[in-house]
């Protein structure tokens, strides 16, 4: 029996202890009996800053092999993972800070100089071991939560899902949630013992965390980049890569890259599975895909509060679906046709999530719990989907306002919030806009007539307090934006109203 995510790793240790667990971004190998020792390592600083059972161990990081060796020592300790992407400002991280009540703080040192930056800004200790190099910071005064025997009640991964400013949000996730998805997203791809995961999508991301405990589930090797890099997935697809997980853009480099380098489609022959998440699905780009990788193309759809995949497809190469699929694992959807945006003569609903990956709710905040949970235990998505005859979702819209941009998730009330911090701004409006393989973030902001701000002046303010993903490509000045009777911004008009400001000049 699986209670805690550890114990996938020392099953692999123990079964397949000379199998290469990792291959980093020096193209180091760790066998899983090399990753088992650095996590025992890891356990040990740990415990020497004052780590215990129920505290919270907030983690700055790029990917590299001090991130799992840290995962896991955590979950051995019973401590709480905070994981959180380098990127971030040293303000954002304040406030991640301040919500999350971390006893220690650690920052990965190896290949992210964004981490080292932080790690001095906040005065951390470097510390070494065989995963690397780390830095360590102790903070006083932080509660412990309760401790539970049973994984399924015991909170391993706390994973933020709203912005930074005003009231933060942390999912948390169970041992039993995270258990639950990994051994899903196995029974979906299959196992070989062979297999390759390539894998640049944060470990700092739900969908990047299961993957790599997909692969301790499967006890297979993984390729771990710090980010993504189109050259070296090029690379790596010639060697031994078998399935790649990615993000829509992900893809969309590798084709140009590699007709950069003529050569019109994949024919490496390692590759046998490749899925896309973390974005809706084109169909002509779902053709262009399947024609280069001369595999199908696997669509599916999951979320923070469902520890990643819910649904996912896996059709034949040439099949016109773009749905979503159908339910993974033992989750179990429904549809809310009585919810806020939905159409129940289009058969279109909320979204509803139930089953053994459904999180536990959000971190010491009960009244937001109470709001996203039905009576009988249902996650309320916030999406709108609709099944169609063959049991498969599609996705009809969100009712949230989320933007998701090159697999990370971006919330407009963040940006929005920074940018009235502006003296010039009164109002903001942000929306995500399709591009090719992605969405952009588009701003929309009030100031007085007769205002001096600019467009190169407003980036730059928001340069240091957001994270480069979150920033806007572009921002429209105006001194009226559509709006409601009320005042409120109507969104859904801003594109339309402002379309010749986002043309792209001639």
């Amino acid at each position: 029996m699986h209670n805690r995510i550890h114990d996938f790793l020392d099953d692999a240790a123990a079964k397949r202890g000379d199998t290469v667990a990792i291959h980093d971004y020096a193209d180091r190998a760790f066998t899983w009996t090399d990753l088992k020792g650095a996590a025992g390592e890891a356990e040990d600083l740990l415990s020497s800053f004052g780590l215990k059972a129920g505290d919270r161990l907030v983690m700055v990081f790029e990917n590299c092999v001090s991130v799992p060796a840290f995962f896991y020592a955590a979950s051995r300790m019973d401590a709480i993972i905070v994981p959180i992407n380098a990127r971030l400002t040293d303000t954002e991280l304040e406030r991640i800070f301040a919500h999350s009540d971390p006893s220690v703080v650690m920052f990965s040192a190896d290949v992210s100089d964004a981490a080292n930056a932080h790690a001095d800004h906040f005065g951390a200790d470097k510390v070494t071991g065989s995963f690397g190099e780390a830095a360590l910071m102790r903070r006083d005064g932080a509660d412990a939560e309760p401790v539970f025997a049973d994984g399924r009640e015991q909170v391993a991964l706390m994973l933020y899902t709203s912005g930074t400013t005003g009231t933060p949000k942390a999912a948390m996730l169970t041992h039993g949630n995270l258990n639950s998805a990994a051994l899903a997203s196995v029974k979906l791809r299959g196992r070989r013992d062979d297999d390759v995961t390539y894998l640049a999508l944060p470990l700092s991301h739900i969908y990047g965390f299961v993957a790599l405990l997909s692969a301790a589930v499967a006890q297979t090797t993984l390729r771990l980049e710090p980010r993504f890099d189109v050259t070296r997935l090029y690379e790596a697809l010639q060697t031994d890569v078998s399935l790649l997980p990615g993000v829509p853009q992900m893809h969309a480099h590798l084709f140009h890259y590699a007709r950069a380098h003529n050569k019109a489609k994949y024919d490496a022959g390692h590759l046998r599975f490749v899925s896309s998440g973390g974005a809706p699905l084109d169909p002509a780009w779902k053709r262009e895909a399947e024609a280069f990788y001369g595999l199908p193309l696997q669509n599916g759809y999951g979320l923070t509060e469902g520890a990643a995949g819910v649904c996912a497809t896996l059709n034949e190469i040439g099949d016109p679906d773009i749905s979503v699929g159908r339910p993974m694992g033992e989750c179990v959807l429904r549809l809310d046709l009585e919810a806020t945006g939905a159409e129940p003569g289009k058969g279109i609903g909320e979204i509803l999530l139930g089953g053994p990956q459904v999180m536990k709710g959000y971190f010491r905040d009960p009244e937001r719990t109470v709001e996203v949970m039905t009576a009988d235990g249902f996650f309320r998505t916030g999406d709108l989907g609709r099944f169609d005859a063959e049991g498969r979702l599609h996705i009809a819209g969100r009712s949230k306002e989320l933007i998701i941009r090159s697999g990370f998730n971006v919330y407009p009330v963040e940006v929005e919030g920074i940018l009235t911090d502006h003296p010039e701004v009164i109002v903001a409006g942000v929306v995500g806009r399709p591009v090719e393989g992605n969405e952009e973030v588009l701003a929309f902001v009030k100031v007085a007539k007769g205002s001096p701000v600019t467009e190169d002046e407003l980036k730059a303010f928001l340069h240091d307090r957001l994270a480069p993903y979150k920033r806007p490509s572009k921002i429209v000045i105006a001194h009226e934006l559509p709006a409601a009777p009320t005042g409120k911004i109507l969104k859904s008009k801003l594109i339309e109203t402002f379309a010749e400001d986002l043309a792209e000049p001639a």
